[in-house]
């Protein structure tokens, strides 16, 4: 599991940074990639990847600003011309189905493949055996949201080892004693399957939020992650700028990370007035906060670790 920038800029597509977008690579896991946010030149972007339109699976859309979303219509189209077959679906806040019909019907834009239009609200969006996506309103200028997406814990490994020590070789009965059963053997000898299985495999946690002030629904939906990518638009100084547009700094997102005592803090949507040095100093002031902060660039890969 990891993730890859496309775009780490805010409002406006600068030399150094496109506009919002994030990949997470779920190859290992589920053999497909969501995206989170696919603003302008999103696809451009992926040219330079190794990412696959089609096996993009989901997209889930933070909140509607154009940064946010104008790339859209031109990757749901090329997908089609990409050997995209297998249903994609797109979830975002109330406005976005309307948003993909009109831009795909006044373009005349035919898709090749099923696709699926959610309009969110807070909780529970999607869940399967694997992963689960919970969402959660945030305080910006226009409804934004944060998604928490959890992959759900793996079993323990099986005690081959200890097993074969009594003399249990392997056949059918191993499923059975992996499964936890209470399992009768021969010469009336009992074993608890729970006994033969190592500890589960936590699950990772990725909580990438839209655009937002500091609040406290950030810091519970970023609660004990592994991960979080929050907005980092202005420094520091800038703080009364940053509450007047909706936006944070590079030091509250950090303390968003320290607050929810999360494992990884990465800072992204930075504004194009923030260079090379500018750059370094909203890093700096969020590691005097939180020190396990990383800043995105276009195109960074930034690997989940528990």
């Amino acid at each position: 599991m990891e993730l890859l920038f496309l775009g780490t800029g805010a409002g406006v597509p600068a030399k150094h940074r496109n506009v919002s977008s994030v990949a997470l690579q779920l190859l290992q896991e589920r053999g497909t990639t969501w995206l989170i946010d696919c603003g302008e030149a999103t696809q451009h972007q992926i040219l330079h990847t190794s990412i696959k339109p089609r096996r993009i699976e989901k997209i889930f859309i933070t909140h509607l600003h154009g940064d946010h979303i104008f790339g859209l219509p031109g990757l749901l189209g090329s997908r089609s011309f990409q050997d995209g077959q297998s249903t994609l679906t797109v979830y975002g806040p109330r406005g976005i189905k309307e948003f993909i019909s009109v831009t795909l019907s006044v373009s005349q834009t035919h898709l090749r493949y099923p696709l699926k239009v959610v309009e969110v609200e807070e909780g529970i969006v999607f869940e399967d055996d694997t992963f689960k996506v919970e969402c959660q309103l945030l305080e910006h200028g226009i409804p934004s949201y944060g998604y928490r997406i959890t992959e759900k814990s793996l079993p323990g490994v099986l005690l081959v080892e200890k097993l074969k020590e009594m003399g249990i070789e392997p056949g059918p009965i191993y499923q059975k004693i992996k499964q936890g059963e209470h399992i009768e053997l021969k010469g009336g000898v009992h074993i608890n399957g729970a006994d033969f299985v190592g500890p589960e495999k936590k699950g990772k946690v990725v909580v990438i939020l839209g655009d937002t002030r500091i609040c406290k629904r950030s810091i519970e939906l970023a609660s004990n992650a592994n991960v979080l990518v929050h907005e980092a638009t202005f420094a520091g100084n800038d703080e009364q700028l940053a509450y007047d547009y909706f936006h944070s700094t590079a030091k509250q997102a950090a303390k968003v990370a320290k607050l929810a005592n999360v494992k990884q803090l990465v800072l992204t949507h930075i504004s194009s007035r923030y260079q090379a040095d500018g750059i370094e100093s909203l890093l700096t002031e969020a590691k005097e906060v939180f020190e396990q902060t990383d800043v995105a660039d276009d195109l960074k890969v930034i690997s989940i670790k528990n």
